[in-house]
């Protein structure tokens, strides 16, 4: 299963717990040649929202059974857990919803 299914997965099974966006991000070049970059700082969780209970802010990183992480996106959950926020690395729709419900 690729990370975009495990994605789909999560966002679905979470959805009574949790409203989920993905972030899509993504380069190019303009017609005149200049390169650029759109969405997130570099480590920025592929799931984010809020925990429909209590509004508190959610930040799931997918990864396949055998993916890393890295290093920019650890540091991101860490500093989203610093201030409060619910975040995690998921690898299938049940330790997003675990990870959702026990924190």
């Amino acid at each position: 299963m690729t990370e975009h299914q495990i994605q789909d997965e999560i966002r679905k099974a979470v959805s009574p717990y949790a409203v989920i966006f993905r972030v899509n991000v993504g380069s190019g070049k303009t017609v005149d040649g200049r390169f650029f970059k759109t969405g997130v700082p570099s480590g920025f969780s592929d799931l984010f929202g809020v925990r429909k209970s209590d509004g508190k802010a959610v930040f799931i990183e997918v990864k396949t059974p055998k993916g890393r992480p890295t290093d920019k996106q650890i540091n991101f959950i860490s500093r989203m857990k610093e201030h409060g926020a619910i975040a995690g690395i998921c690898r299938s729709a049940e330790e997003a919803i675990k990870l959702i419900l026990e924190v």
